[in-house]
């Protein structure tokens, strides 16, 4: 039996429904009723037996901290994909992250050795790659800094620590390293507000720009990790690097709009990131611009996918395809 944490997720949801054309039996945990009703969402958009589909998921309702549903959730199960995990930027977020992404991340490694799993799939980022100096692409091997990480990579960094702790207590483990993920449905987090962003026709776009890869290239490869001999290795999966300007205009020509013309200057982004901390002082709300943010635009990095292409023999999907498609279902969704 396979488990998937965080099956409410865009990686999860994708992933189900991908592990759903094999026979073995799956299970998926889930925090709120009202997440589910995402999962089915995604399905509609590949499927029309959707409702069919979905309901061969035995769901268990839990956290990563759930200690008592965790040993529900683990019973009888071979294989897991940890895809759950909490993502923000906003330093007051700090201990709320090292909570779920690490201590979260532990309790499930910790369930791995126990259960005597056979296998994990743990998925990461590209924010716990850094990238040496004099290199031009980075890669899966170069020295971690964390001189420059924010809040969220920091936890990342840390979870991937427990991962490879699992690894030396002979679990088998593999890592993934993905990009910004570009998929449907999730419109107000991720990758979905490039989308939200281009259809309101916003004129600015930021500096800088990242690796992007689509969801169901990052299915595709967790999937192909979990049934290959490969062990105890990390992988990053980024398909293609874009300007948020670029992809910005791509998405907005997919939609009919006329995409953003003017580029940010950063003294705009330091009067825009004392702003946001001044409105996240009085709201309470979280912070949308930070300094790491803002060091991260002043220096993109690019990443290698050498590395999983060369052990899975594995031919990424042009990041295009993928925007037209999410582009699609967001004005179908709003007309």
């Amino acid at each position: 039996m396979i488990l998937v944490t965080g099956g409410t997720g865009l990686v999860g949801s994708h992933l189900l429904l991908r592990l759903l054309e094999s026979e073995t039996p799956l299970k998926a945990t889930y925090r709120t009723l009202d997440n589910l009703e995402k999962v089915k969402k995604v399905f509609a958009y590949y499927t029309q037996n959707s409702v069919e589909r979905f309901s061969k998921i035995q769901w268990v309702q839990t956290d990563l901290n759930d200690i008592v549903g965790l040993e529900t959730a683990f019973e009888n199960v071979t294989h897991v994909y940890h895809c759950a995990a909490l993502i923000s930027f906003d330093p007051r977020d700090y201990d709320a992250l090292h909570k779920t992404n690490v201590e979260g991340t532990a309790n499930i490694v910790n369930f791995c050795i126990a259960k005597n799993v056979e296998k994990l799939c743990y998925v990461s980022s590209v924010a716990t790659i850094c990238k040496s100096s004099f290199k031009e692409l980075a890669t899966e091997e170069d020295e971690w800094n964390d001189y420059h990480a924010n809040v969220y990579a920091l936890s990342k960094r840390a979870a991937e620590m427990e991962v490879w702790r699992g690894a030396q207590e002979d679990l088998s483990v593999v890592i993934l390293n993905p990009g910004i993920i570009v998929g449907p449905g999730y419109w107000s987090t991720g990758s979905g507000t490039l989308f939200s962003i281009s259809a309101a026709n916003k004129n600015y776009f930021p500096p800088g720009g990242t690796g992007f890869v689509g969801v169901n290239d990052v299915v595709k490869l967790m999937i192909a990790l979990m049934h290959s001999k490969i062990t105890n290795e990390r992988y990053i999966a980024v398909s293609e690097h874009y300007t948020y300007e670029s992809i910005l205009q791509k998405i907005a020509h997919y939609m009919g709009k006329t995409g953003p013309k003017r580029k940010l200057k950063f003294w705009q982004l330091e009067l825009l990131r004392l702003l946001d901390g001044l409105r996240c002082f009085f709201t309470n709300k979280k912070r949308k611009l930070t300094r790491h943010s803002i060091y991260s635009l002043k220096n993109p990095t690019n990443y290698s996918n050498q590395k999983i292409r060369t052990a899975l023999g594995f031919d990424f999907e042009p990041i295009d395809e993928t925007l037209a498609f999410c582009s699609r279902q967001f004005l179908k969704e709003h007309p």
